[in-house]
């Protein structure tokens, strides 16, 4: 079943659906109409002998020039080849797809003033899995991300390069002709609104809020094997403590922790000695839902401002219900670039702690009873030890990746363009967060199993659950082996959700 983009807003699932997993979309046929009638105001506007920026004027700095009418369209056209100016590697496919999706569902709103084949095309090119080359830099995230969404217009247009459905790179021209897709001669402000938006800074904060969703419930998938290859004490996470100070995060995140380390013998069996000699668990363990709560709560203020993103019209100058061109700066992507940054943080945070977590297991003074460095023979084998150094190197990266983008600004446009978003780069960085979270919390989920594994008793069901699911591609405590494998081995589990849900077939979906 395809996508429908219409008038209303999309949801971060049909943002993740397109991109990723290359769902179809369609058009609506409310959205179609009201794109037609929009188009036909803006055509008698550029018939009119008033000048209106976007339809009948240059832009940014340029505004003031009036364009007569055989050069209209070699302004369109002038516009997205001389923005399509970036450079660099290739952006990855999920999120060109997702700036397509978003750019789409901008036209769709019919405040932009385009033709519907314009729109119809963009839909025909995600359905025919033809991918735009983008490059990693030229957008500051304010007047849109320009040059990414260039690189878009132009292969609409039939121009520069693309990867169709098997990764081959062809001319725009040859691949849209393969797929007997017509490209577009593009009209008064049809560049314009293509170009105009923060649809590549919103698709990465799509992107990134599914990803980092489930990498919260995995950090307290990883705190519930800790707490038990510790042999520490849930009874910090019982909920009539966490009501003391109610946070919504917070309290589910201990709930997540106490429902997947429970019934558990490792745990019973050490608590009369845990009493007697421990008292306490250390901060990493017996503040985890703070943290993971904290990254909770935050993960729910970005999904508010993607969400009322997801249902913006995006553009410059925009056409409003009641038929004025209205000049505005809601392609400022300041709302856009500060949660990415915010996310940033809390990746790098949730990173830490678990790297602290990690670390206890291998110091004889707070392993508790195991092994140095969970070594089959210590001194012959170093065990986990660089495993530690891997996930430190990780978190340190993430900590240079959490300062950010968004207090930046360099002016551009002749001064027009005075302060900038930087929010495109946010997003950048958030992914590499994001995949050095998930890194992090893999090397943490394989420590606690290996530690686990190395203690008398059983752990709780739903642990037992993952690390049987681990053990099929990643064996149990031994002698040194090639630990890199078994890293990304794990990492793989965590990033398919496999290990997670090997826990919520015993417990029931986490919060």
């Amino acid at each position: 079943m395809a996508i429908s983009v219409g008038i209303g807003a999309l949801s971060i699932a049909d943002v993740v659906a397109v991109a990723r997993h290359g769902a179809q979309v369609e058009l609506s046929a409310e959205a179609l109409a009201e794109i037609t009638k929009t188009r036909e105001h803006i055509e008698a506007l550029a018939e009119a002998p008033d000048p209106v920026y976007g339809v009948s004027t240059g832009f940014g700095a340029l505004a003031q020039r009036h364009i007569p009418h055989d050069l209209r369209a070699q302004l369109q056209r002038s516009l997205v080849r001389s923005h399509a100016a970036g450079t660099g590697p290739e952006v990855e496919k999920e999120v060109i797809r997702a700036l397509m999706l978003l750019r789409l569902s901008t036209l769709a709103t019919g405040r932009t003033g385009v033709r519907a084949e314009v729109a119809e095309t963009y839909a025909a090119l995600l359905n025919a899995d033809i991918t735009p080359v983008v490059y990693e830099y030229g957008s500051l995230g304010c007047s849109g991300d320009l040059a990414p969404l260039a690189h878009c217009a132009l292969a609409v247009m039939g121009e520069g390069d693309v990867r169709t459905a098997n990764g081959e790179v062809k001319p725009a021209a040859q691949a849209l002709a393969d797929a007997n897709i017509q490209p577009v001669t593009l009209r008064e402000k049809e560049g314009l609104a293509l170009i105009n938006g923060t649809d590549g800074m919103l698709g990465m904060l799509c992107l990134a809020l599914h990803d980092l969703t489930q990498l919260g419930k995995y950090a307290d998938l990883a705190t519930a094997m800790t707490v038990q290859g510790l042999r520490g004490t849930t009874g910090v996470y019982e909920p009539d403590l966490h009501e003391l100070r109610p946070h919504a995060g917070q309290a589910a995140s201990a709930a997540n922790i106490l429902k997947l380390a429970s019934d558990s013998p490792i745990l019973d069996a050490a608590q009369a000695d845990f009493k007697a000699t421990q008292v306490q668990d250390a901060y990493s363990i017996r503040c985890a839902p703070q943290v993971a709560g904290g990254f909770r709560d935050t993960l729910s203020h970005a999904t508010h401002v993607a969400e009322a993103e997801l249902g913006s019209a995006v553009d410059n100058p925009v056409v409003t219900k009641d038929g004025r061109v209205r000049s505005n700066g809601n392609f400022h992507g300041a709302p856009v670039a500060y949660v990415l940054d915010f996310l940033a943080i809390v990746a790098a945070d949730l990173a830490s702690i678990s790297e602290r977590r990690t670390d206890r297991f291998l110091d004889v003074a707070r392993n508790r009873g195991l092994s140095a460095f969970l070594a089959d023979d210590p001194g012959v084998d170093s065990g986990h030890m660089i495993a530690q150094y891997t996930q430190a190197a990780i978190v340190s990266e993430l900590k240079r990746l959490a300062s950010p983008a968004s207090v930046d600004s360099i002016p551009s446009s002749a001064m027009q363009e005075d302060h900038v978003s930087m929010g495109w780069s946010a997003a950048r960085k958030l992914r590499k967060s994001v995949d050095g979270l998930g890194r992090v919390l893999a090397v943490e989920i394989l420590t606690a199993a290996r530690a686990i594994d190395m203690r008398e008793k059983e752990p709780s069901p739903a642990i037992s659950a993952v690390i049987a699911k681990l053990r099929d591609t990643v064996p149990g405590p031994g002698t040194d082996r090639f630990l890199a494998p078994e890293i990304a081995s794990t990492t793989e589990l965590v990033v398919s959700g496999e290990l997670l849900t090997a826990a919520e077939e015993v417990v029931g979906t986490l919060a």
